[in-house]
């Protein structure tokens, strides 16, 4: 009953926003919401720290090496900047894939953690920073309290934030608690990984010495390299030029600047390099890519 009223309450958004296909930033209450009527093609895009429930349809989410199939009743927590490629693969007219992106306040789940016993955390657990799970219906009905807060200004600014703090306490001593943990632990290999991936992201230009980078962040180049792909789903450089590469499709989309200054801005000394590596990850030429975009 819970995952049916939190469904009715987004499918209402939806259709209040006029969206009968596709996504919206919903600003009231913070959050991502999603309806699509059919299955899609494979997407590449940027997942940060969030929560993502899926309350119709399924989807696979993953990264080159790892994936993973989200269905009705499922939820999936993003730990790390991640970029992925995800497609929806089960949808239809009768039964929409529908879901919600709630973002993560990773300060807030900081200052919640030392109230929170340690999740067991044995030696066989799973390292990647994409967490499945069966969706908690306590978690569904906090969301579900939290959208109703932010339909007024009133409580959307007095109470809707309390509930924000419930949800993500719940995510600290639910199922999705030890991907989680891992990552708030100090000294943790999730966190340590976690500063590699903010280091990259705001160094994107700048070409990644490997040992340079595990130094900074204290472990051994053998050992980086491996627990960066055991968390990331991929290697140090493959994770920069996948970002690379999808930010500049977002500069290409939004500004007017030539193919060649938007290469050079995300770091790439050869426009043709550029071309080529855009071409294989996308299936379109970046000229193409944004002649399809204005076309839209």
């Amino acid at each position: 009953m819970n995952s049916q009223n939190l469904l009715s309450h987004v499918t209402v958004l939806l259709d209040q926003a006029g969206v009968a296909e596709g996504a919206i930033h919903h600003a009231q209450s913070g959050t991502h919401l999603l309806r699509h009527h059919a299955t899609t093609d494979l997407n590449a895009t940027v997942y940060r720290p969030l929560l993502c429930l899926i309350l119709q349809g399924a989807k696979q989410v993953g990264s080159s090496t790892r994936t993973l199939t989200v269905g009705a009743g499922k939820s999936l927590i993003v730990s790390h900047t991640l970029p992925v490629i995800s497609r929806i693969i089960e949808a239809s007219s009768e039964v929409p894939y529908t879901a919600l992106v709630f973002p993560l306040d990773l300060d807030l789940l900081r200052s919640l953690a030392p109230a929170v016993p340690p999740a067991l955390n044995g030696p066989s657990s799973d390292p990647f920073s994409i967490c499945l799970c069966d969706t908690d219906p306590g978690l569904t009905d906090a969301l579900h309290r939290y959208f109703l807060q932010c339909e007024e200004e009133e409580t959307r600014q007095l109470l809707a934030p309390i509930m924000s703090r419930e949800i993500h306490a719940r995510l600290l001593i639910g199922q999705h608690a030890q991907v989680l943990q891992r990552l708030l632990w100090h000294e943790s290999t999730a966190s340590r990984i976690h500063l590699a991936t903010r280091d990259i992201q705001a160094n994107l230009q700048e070409t990644i010495v490997v040992g340079d980078l595990a130094a900074r962040i204290g472990m051994s180049n053998s050992a980086f390299f491996e627990q960066f792909k055991a968390v990331t789903g991929t290697s140090p450089l493959q994770y920069q030029k996948d970002l690379r590469l999808l930010k500049a499709r977002d500069d290409l989309r939004t500004s007017r600047s030539k193919v060649s200054e938007v290469a050079f801005a995300v770091g790439y000394e050869s426009s043709a390099q550029f071309s080529r590596e855009y071409s294989r990850k996308f299936g379109r030429s970046p000229r193409q890519d944004r002649e399809l975009e204005l076309t839209d």
